[in-house]
């Protein structure tokens, strides 16, 4: 992958238009050259296993338009969070989507949940305006504070309980530390989570639910 502003992904003399993280821009552009090649560069050989997962990913996306959550893929193809993390350790949208050349991104937003029924805002959260990006996502990590969690678990329609918020002020934690966003593996294993009581807490799946209530975002 080269560094300009236009960045594009070589392999088997083929050229696809990435973005600056890797991800391919057009999910139509996909095709098994870039799998391989992208696998090359995590220094994963696909085998057989790999395929299954990959290709599922592929087929969920073009039935439904959106990149499936891992609770998902996981449930459909009989694997443990450690089958998963053996298949591809860099994570589920960081490895496996990534080189079926999806990200949490793909087809993220069709519809509203609301279906245009009119909200009413908890009378104990006070007004506020966050900059996002189109998706939802705040753009700034330092702007957050527990009124953003409340405010977007509210959209999602969780009830916040002592579990959520443990996981989100660990996620807020280690960006302030580390200054990254750990794996779902990492998470997990921290709090000896299953990927069932993680899709209990977080429906949306870890990206689109634990993350973004913890006013972080895979850039």
């Amino acid at each position: 992958m080269n560094n300009s502003s236009n960045y594009s992904f070589n392999y088997n003399d083929k050229i696809y238009t990435v973005d600056e993280h890797g991800f391919l821009i057009n999910p139509s552009d996909w095709d098994m050259d870039f799998a391989i090649g992208m696998a090359k560069e995590m220094d994963i050989t696909l085998t057989d296993s790999h395929w299954k997962v990959i290709n599922f990913i592929r087929q969920e996306f073009e039935k439904t338009g959106e990149c499936p959550v891992i609770f998902t893929t996981c449930k459909q193809n009989n694997l443990r969070l450690r089958d998963l993390q053996m298949l591809f350790p860099l994570g589920y949208q960081r490895c496996a989507c990534k080189i079926a050349g999806l990200s949490y991104k793909s087809g993220y937003l069709q519809y509203y949940y609301w279906d245009n029924q009119e909200k009413k805002v908890p009378v104990n959260i006070v007004e506020k305006n966050y900059l996002v990006d189109r998706l939802g996502y705040l753009i700034n990590p330092d702007d957050w504070d527990p009124e953003w969690t409340l405010g977007k678990a509210y959209e999602m329609k969780i009830k916040l309980e002592k579990d959520h918020w443990q996981v989100i002020n660990y996620l807020r934690n280690e960006w302030s530390s580390k200054h990254k966003i750990p794996t779902i593996y990492e998470l997990c294993e921290h709090f000896n989570f299953t990927l069932e009581d993680l899709e209990i807490l977080f429906p949306d799946g870890f990206h689109r639910g634990a993350v973004k209530l913890a006013g972080l975002r895979l850039k």
